[in-house]
């Protein structure tokens, strides 16, 4: 059986050690996804998904570049 965490390590990672995740609409800002720590956004995405694995998985992706920019 797969789990979360096994599928998308990177975003369990972050939202374990880093910081949190808001996905939706949100009235302000035209991303579907947004990455946050307690210095603010660090990254959003640039579309609308057709299906929401997609818009995980440029998530997943995503985090994976942030986690090892900051050396985890």
């Amino acid at each position: 059986m797969k789990t979360f965490s096994k599928t998308y390590p990177n975003i369990a990672t972050w939202t374990e050690l880093y910081g949190w995740i808001e996905i939706g609409d949100y009235g302000k800002s035209d991303a579907f996804i947004r990455v946050l720590d307690e210095g603010g956004t660090v990254w959003e995405s640039t579309t609308r998904p057709t299906y929401f694995d997609e818009a995980l998985q440029e998530l997943e992706d995503a985090l994976g570049k942030a986690i090892a920019e900051i050396g985890g």
